[in-house]
């Protein structure tokens, strides 16, 4: 079984097969047309809001426009399908999860965002710290909610429930939407979420905040731990990535990393960003796929050892 990808990925179709002096004219004329973006979720979500942010600044910078089409269902499969499908000229794109192929193998990352999730409790769970969660887990039967199997938020809960040795039933949900209002109402008591669909909720006492997911502690909420401060080596965090397919042109793959990485750069879009909870990762393809390959190594495992099984 491929392990399910709890990662945002945006993968744009590449010029491949040409001569090299074809590759490099079709490279310093890129593009000369609409580029087509498929999102693998409904409008409105974080995934759907990262693309159309970032193609916003693209067609600013590239003088041309780039049409999103939300394609949602099947955990994103139809939107992978549709790019894996298209012509591999520099026109397609598609933001999906899960992927359905060898993703190392097939891809080359030229720009790249991370952010961190936050392990969020319903008010009638009592603990306030990540060892009297933990203890609580133990000790009572715990609902688990998620965006969708093999999402981040259901990782990050998968990764807590194998390094904190407890068990919490999986309830997977059709996105963040639909988690957000069982939590609120107490129907599921714990969702490792991200900071924009719940930080309002968070600050108004309506949930609460245990500790943040990433490596380090999150601007937006300084006073919340890590979870690694509990549990060392836990790490879980959602990045976002545009992605070109294997055999695009080297000349396209520097232009998009140069492009992209000068736009999520702007103090305005990094703002912007931080709103969303997520950071850019500066990096060079080269630099950005070892990432890839080394999440993707982490997350099978996590996958293998969690026994799960794509829906």
């Amino acid at each position: 079984m491929k392990p399910s990808r709890r990662r945002f990925l945006e993968l744009i179709g590449g010029a491949a097969g040409a001569p090299a002096l074809g590759r490099i004219a079709r490279a310093l004329e890129y593009p000369t047309r609409p580029i087509h973006v498929i999102v693998g979720y409904a409008p409105g979500g974080g995934t759907d809001i990262f693309v159309r942010l970032a193609t916003q600044a693209m067609t600013e910078r590239f003088g041309q426009n780039f049409v999103v089409e939300n394609r949602a269902g099947a955990s994103s499969n139809i939107a992978t399908d549709a790019v894996v499908r298209s012509a591999a000229d520099g026109y397609n794109a598609t933001l999906y999860s899960n992927l359905t192929f060898n993703f190392v193998r097939d891809i080359t990352t030229v720009g790249m965002t991370i952010g961190p999730l936050l392990l969020i409790v319903h008010p009638s769970v009592p603990a306030r710290t990540v060892p009297e969660f933990i203890a609580y887990a133990k000790a009572n039967h715990i609902s688990m909610a998620s965006a969708g199997t093999g999402n981040a938020t259901h990782m990050a809960g998968e990764l807590f429930k194998v390094m904190a040795h407890v068990d919490m039933t999986h309830v997977p949900y059709r996105g963040a939407g639909p988690v957000m209002v069982d939590l609120l109402g107490g129907q599921v008591q714990v969702y490792f979420g991200s900071a924009p669909a719940a930080i309002d909720h968070i600050r108004a006492g309506r949930l609460r905040a245990i500790a943040v997911t990433s490596k380090t502690r999150f601007a937006g909420l300084p006073d919340l731990p890590t979870v690694a401060e509990f549990l060392p080596g836990f790490e879980a965090s959602q990045w976002f990535a545009m992605c070109a397919r294997k055999g695009t042109a080297p000349e396209i793959v520097d232009t998009l990393n140069r492009e992209i990485t000068t736009v999520l750069g702007d103090p305005k879009i990094k703002a912007r960003l931080f709103d969303l909870g997520s950071e850019i990762v500066p990096g060079s393809p080269a630099e950005l796929d070892r990432f890839v390959a080394d999440e993707t190594e982490k997350w099978a495992k996590v996958v293998m050892a969690a026994g799960i099984k794509p829906e």
